[in-house]
């Protein structure tokens, strides 16, 4: 008979506000950081512009393969709750060197993200400046602003960061669905025969097209990182884990598929459109709904923001308590019962590149790109890691069975072709720089494991 999780977990609060957040508001942490409003305005193009027709194809490939690594995530979960996300769950299956990468490339995961969605935020915002006054604003100057915003909030209260973050997703998304639903009803009941037949699509572009497809999924498991916080964590996160990449997959398929519909309705190329959402309004005959888009896209880059640096602060603070980082970051507000010092640490760490970048000139959608695809390295790693554990951990557990070791190996296998497709062909320019700097990045990180005599097991 299988083991049953036990109905309150084992596991200490590490000063943060126990039982705090309900069913729904931990199933907003993943897909605020998700930020699916930002698929649809700007990840979607970028991978119409590879996959052409197969941009549909894509997503759903992507979702199956997500659903696979939080099938795997999920089975940790029932067992295992903390403020550490997927780097506990690799500690107590891996040995400490591989549970230090998957810890470090987590950290990296979610600070990256957060980079990536700062500079989607103060594009999106440059462009409504833009309309309203006919100039632009400074970059840094809105990074700075968004981040700093989003750190108080995150530093004030976790639940008010829940609920903010919940319903800003909500309102964006229903918008979106709106006009998606309005442009498939003035289509009218057939299919488009191109996307259908896959016309013109070829094998690389599904190849390249479905990593950045993987891209628009990354954080969905960031429900985790409220082990201490979730009522129920056992039951709750799990669920929340498999329902943001089941909810997400299903808007993403549906939107690529639309997006790529109305654009041949147009007559223009999907891939190198500025304003996609626009092009969809006008179709649907609600053009107004183009700008209140954008509007939704830029607000959910800020919930997105606030959502990583949520989630990356609280694997910062497991990382102290276990000596992968300095001790000071263990800190918890007193009143707040939130991981102050360490959020204070990671939303630096978020703005830093962007407003350097932002400064130097680069644009924000660059930005999002680079320090998006860098953050992808970081999930990967993180993923495939956890995925390879999770048949020790159910020996472990006693609810090890010949087919449990299936889920595993295949969500392990489609990490290892995802790391694949983002390092062959050779990315050109600064994209061909990224896995370097993460190799260092993560060099760095295991020189402070291996120096560092403070490190101890998590019990």
């Amino acid at each position: 008979m299988a083991t049953v999780a036990p109905e309150h977990p084992q596991t200490a609060g590490y000063g943060l506000r126990r039982d705090a957040l309900s069913p729904l508001e931990t199933l907003a942490q993943s897909v605020s950081t998700i930020a699916p409003t930002a698929t649809p305005a700007a990840t979607i193009p970028l991978v119409c512009a590879l996959a052409g027709n197969g941009t549909w194809l894509a997503y759903l490939l992507a979702t199956a393969a997500v659903l696979l690594v939080a099938l795997c995530i999920a089975k940790y979960a029932r067992y295992s709750s903390s403020p550490g996300s997927l780097y506990t769950y690799a500690h107590t299956v891996l040995p400490p060197w591989l549970a230090a990468v998957a810890a470090w490339s987590l950290l990296l995961a979610y600070v990256g993200t957060g980079s990536s969605v700062i500079a989607g935020f103060f594009h999106y915002a440059n462009l409504l400046v833009h309309d309203l006054t006919g100039h632009s604003t400074s970059g840094a100057l809105l990074a700075l602003l968004v981040t700093a915003v989003s750190m108080a909030i995150a530093w004030r209260d976790i639940k008010i960061s829940a609920r903010l973050m919940l319903w800003i997703e909500a309102i964006s998304v229903a918008i979106i669905l709106f006009v998606v639903v309005l442009v498939l009803l003035r289509h009218g009941p057939h299919l488009d025969g191109e996307q259908l037949h896959l016309h013109a699509m070829t094998g690389s572009g599904l190849r390249l097209g479905l990593v950045l497809a993987l891209f628009s999924f990354v954080g969905f498991e960031s429900a985790t990182t409220l082990g201490a916080e979730a009522r129920e964590p056992l039951r709750t996160i799990p669920r929340a884990v498999i329902q943001s990449a089941l909810l997400c997959g299903a808007i993403f398929v549906l939107c690529a598929y639309t997006e790529v519909l109305a654009f041949h309705l147009a007559g223009q190329d999907l891939g190198t459109s500025p304003a996609p959402m626009h092009v969809l309004a006008d179709i649907g005959s609600v053009p107004l709904f183009g700008l209140i888009i954008d509007i939704g896209a830029m607000v959910s880059m800020f919930a997105a923001t606030l959502g990583c640096i949520t989630a990356a602060a609280r694997v910062l603070l497991l990382m102290a308590h276990n000596g992968l980082a300095h001790g000071g970051l263990r800190a918890t507000h007193a009143r707040n019962e939130t991981p102050g010092r360490a959020i204070v640490v990671t939303g630096i760490a978020a703005v830093a590149p962007v407003a350097i970048l932002a400064a130097r000139g680069a644009g924000g959608l660059d930005i999002y790109g680079w320090l998006g695809s860098l953050a992808t390295y970081g999930f990967i790693v993180a993923y495939g890691l956890v995925c390879l554990g999770l048949p020790k951990y159910l020996r472990e557990h006693g609810v090890f069975s010949d087919g449990a070791q299936i889920i595993p190996w295949l969500a392990a296998a489609a990490m290892v072709l995802a790391l694949i497709g983002n390092l062959y062909p050779v990315p050109e320019g600064p994209y061909g720089k990224l896995p370097y700097i993460y190799l260092i990045y993560l060099a760095a990180g295991l020189g402070w494991f291996f120096w560092n005599p403070r490190k101890e097991r998590l019990v």
